[in-house]
């Protein structure tokens, strides 16, 4: 592979070369003092991120534990579901895209889910959910960024509605914390759930909650699954520690990341997102292309994801653009599911810079070009620009 070869998929993301590096460092026991150095560092980082993802670093939490587990964010999603939810429960499951029918599906194991489904690409219809919450449900699960569409969900109004009936709300963040405007106690949440290759820019294969002071009341205990029973992953942070055998080397890489989001800033980071987004969104807009996702007055274009219908020319089979991106050295990604073959997608989740941006609208362009496609990239670029710049 080249050198310079860029990932714009959504996740793994690129790590930074301090990044990498942590991961090279000699082995040491999961159970020493400077595993545990690690774990804290990397549990300060992220409570930074959980609690203060806003423009102005407000503090948006009463309190509450980061944990990090051994194991990408599905297995935080199952976590939070069977720690709060049985059998016997209820838990409605909003669905709009591949990774909240991924919930609905966990949750399914786990309790009775009353599924409030839309098309894919659709945005919530949060009357619709009010009909289905209600004094009987246990839980509620969302997705605040839906990666399989681009589309930014209304967790707030979502909460509003599950705080109201004293459910707990579990919101999948995966790619929109450590890169979007997150907000724990505003927004009603009682576990966050985000993943180290995402927008934290870490390595895959580790995840991390945030548990609040509201919902470890209601963790199930000794009924929890065994590997992910929360009260006793709590309980072994305290010490920062793991109840069980942990990644060292990945979790070296997420310590590292989140010390890097911190040095940057929150902030700052969520501006850049949104600048790099739009720029994508403008870009692709001047190409002639028409963005995916369907909005309404609760949902908004993804910060961190940017989805867009193919043209005509290559619906149904990309397969030769792809290609054609490949060989530039760049990866983006098409859609899943159903709609494999009807849209691609391009993350700016991570430490992308505008030059990076730039190559993949630059890359994006030329491929259409070279299987056929009428496309402006000129005008993108030049659009583009216009937004990197502000």
């Amino acid at each position: 592979m080249r050198e310079d070869f860029l990932l714009l998929n959504p996740g793994p993301v690129p790590l930074s070369d301090d990044v990498r590096a942590a991961m090279s460092d000699p082995m040491v026991s999961h159970r020493s003092s400077e595993f545990e150095a690690v774990y804290e560092r990397a549990q300060d980082g992220l409570d930074y991120v959980f609690e203060r993802s806003t423009l102005d670093e407000a503090e948006t939490s009463a309190g509450g534990t980061s944990l990090v587990l051994n194991g990408t964010a599905t297995m935080g999603m199952e976590a939070a579901v069977a720690n709060l939810a049985d059998e016997d429960d209820e838990v409605v499951a909003i669905v709009n895209g591949k990774f909240g029918r991924r919930f609905a599906r966990i949750a399914d194991r786990h309790a009775d889910v009353t599924r409030v489904e839309f098309d894919w690409g659709s945005p919530v219809d949060v009357d619709a959910v009010a009909d289905a919450v209600s004094d009987d449900t246990a839980v509620v699960t969302m997705v605040h960024n839906e990666t399989s569409t681009g589309l930014l969900n209304p967790v707030e109004a979502v909460g509003e509605l599950a705080a109201e009936h004293d459910a707990r709300y579990v919101v999948d963040g995966v790619t929109s914390i450590g890169g979007d405007e997150f907000r724990m106690d505003d927004w009603y949440v009682d576990i966050a759930i985000t993943d180290g290759q995402k927008a934290l820019a870490g390595p895959p294969g580790v995840s991390a909650l945030y548990v609040s002071k509201r919902a470890e009341s209601h963790l199930a205990g000794e009924d929890a699954p065994f590997y992910e029973d929360l009260d006793w992953h709590l309980r072994k942070a305290d010490s920062h520690q793991t109840p069980f055998t942990s990644a060292v080397p990945l979790f070296r890489g997420l310590a590292v990341a989140v010390e890097e989001i911190r040095h940057e800033g929150m902030g700052e980071r969520i501006a850049r997102h949104r600048r790099q987004s739009a720029a994508f969104r403008s870009a692709f807009e001047a190409m002639g292309l028409d963005l995916f996702p369907d909005l309404n007055e609760h949902s908004t274009y993804s910060n961190t994801l940017t989805a867009v219908s193919l043209p005509d020319e290559v619906y149904g089979s990309p397969e030769g653009f792809m290609n054609e991106i490949g060989e530039r050295g760049v990866s983006i990604s098409g859609g899943q599911a159903h709609l494999g073959g009807q849209i691609f997608r391009v993350s700016n989740m991570g430490n992308l810079t505008s030059e990076h941006v730039l190559r993949g609208i630059r890359t994006i362009g030329e491929s259409f070009d070279a299987v056929g496609v009428d496309v402006d990239t000129t005008a993108a670029l030049d659009a583009a620009r216009d937004h990197l710049r502000q």
